[in-house]
């Protein structure tokens, strides 16, 4: 079935696409999604035992909200916006750039596999090390967003 119909009226502007809450919801499961498989492939690839890693890890919105700052978009999101707020708006604007073709789910998924390093079973190093990608992920789809 097409969702061609999804994208017939999508916001216009950086707020609005960063503060739409449909965009947030959608953006939710994709980044949920992309990086519980590309963790599972990178610890199944730095196993020692060859064991097939599997992980259902949630993104923490500290993640997000600090991987927006990095990328320097949080003109993207509400004014005195709080980690919610600003983890939303990663959520709807990744799945903005989804929606419109210009990124699929495993293009994300190589995106982030590429940029995790470290000993990402540590809390402290996942949650630097996940950032850093997140923050790659979003200067990468910065240039499908709009200017204004």
């Amino acid at each position: 079935m097409s969702f061609e119909f999804l994208i017939t009226n999508l916001p216009k502007t950086k707020k609005a696409i960063g503060t739409d809450k449909g965009l947030a919801k959608i953006g939710d499961g994709i980044i949920n999604l992309s990086y519980s498989i590309a963790k599972s492939i990178y610890l199944t690839k730095k196993s020692n035992s060859n064991q097939i890693v599997r992980t259902g890890q949630k993104v923490n919105k500290i993640i997000l909200a600090t991987a927006l700052k990095n990328a320097n978009m949080k003109d993207f999101a509400k004014n005195r916006a709080n980690a919610h707020d600003l983890a939303n708006s990663v959520e709807a604007l990744v799945a903005y750039v989804w929606l419109i073709n210009k990124i699929s789910i495993q293009e994300l998924i190589n995106l982030i596999t590429t940029h995790l390093s470290g000993n990402i079973t540590r809390r402290f190093d996942e949650i630097e090390n996940a950032t850093s990608a997140f923050t790659k992920v979003l200067i990468s789809i910065k240039p499908f967003l709009p200017n204004k």
